[in-house]
């Protein structure tokens, strides 16, 4: 009898410690920031500006921009769940040959940006960076929100609150709940997670153009997802995939080629309606 207070001591104690400290381990798992802060010119970028953005509770968050050549779009640029600005410096470039406006925004804890990452900051920081946008002169028709990774969700719910020409979802998900589950299926990740990010829960109310571009063979955010994300769509979506594509390296596999089409057919009026492989 004594054992067996014991053993359900132990066990309450050992709920107690996973209730308490879910929080902190969801975050570790979900964040992985390069706090390094280095300067546009340091990564090799030419024309484009560093700025600090003051958050809504004190936070200053980094952020990259370049301005786009006339008559040209830009994309406000949300990044995934790992490293900094500078890892994007190539990607950057690219589209800036293009003279497309690049807008990146850091997470708050990344690349010298104070504070920690969340959810509800992350989605609150993009808010105010479109907003900064806006108050630069562009029009809402002239911003793409691109979302890569976990930055998909994100630019999700910022289309849902701000008006934007179209959206690109590069390796989106359905929910980190999840893609939580797939990753950790030993983990209680539906009752314990507080950054959710819902996708398809939020789409429902963006009807802005959609690109959806995944790797068939991505480990991470499995490929159905982003069929499914873009099945899901209210407005006009299109899909393209990579059969041999991961994670993070469609763009050596025509990636970047496909969605600089997709923004020229956008421009013009000419994207087509979802074609789910």
């Amino acid at each position: 009898m004594v054992f067996l207070g014991s053993l359900v001591a132990l066990g309450c104690a050992i709920a107690l410690i996973i209730i308490l400290g879910a929080p902190h381990l969801e975050r570790a798992l979900m964040y992985s920031p390069d706090p390094t802060y280095t300067k546009p010119a340091e990564a090799g970028l030419i024309g484009v500006e560093e700025e600090t953005i003051v958050t809504h509770d004190g936070e200053k968050l980094i952020v990259w921009y370049s301005p786009p050549a006339p008559g040209q779009p830009t994309l406000l640029y949300i990044h995934g769940n790992a490293g900094s600005l500078a890892d994007r410096a190539e990607r950057i470039a690219a589209y800036q040959q293009f003279g497309r406006g690049m807008c990146v925004m850091s997470y708050r804890g990344y690349s010298g940006s104070t504070g920690k990452p969340s959810e509800r900051a992350n989605v609150l920081d993009a808010v105010k960076t479109y907003d900064g946008l806006i108050a630069k002169g562009l029009q809402p028709e002239d911003i793409i929100a691109y979302g890569e990774s976990i930055g998909s969700g994100i630019a999700v719910q910022l289309a849902r609150q701000r008006p934007v020409a179209g959206i690109i979802l590069d390796a989106p998900y359905t929910s980190i709940v999840d893609v939580a589950e797939l990753c950790y299926p030993y983990l209680p990740a539906r009752q314990m997670m507080r950054d959710r990010y819902e996708t398809l829960e939020h789409l429902q109310y963006v009807d802005a153009p959609m690109l959806v571009v995944h790797g068939e063979a991505d480990r991470v955010i499995p490929v159905e997802m982003g069929r499914k994300v873009a099945a899901q769509a209210p407005g006009v979506a299109e899909i393209v995939t990579f059969p041999e594509a991961g994670h993070s390296d469609h763009y050596s596999h025509g990636s970047f080629e496909a969605i600089n089409s997709w923004i020229d057919r956008l421009r013009e009026g000419r994207a087509k309606p979802v074609a789910v492989a």
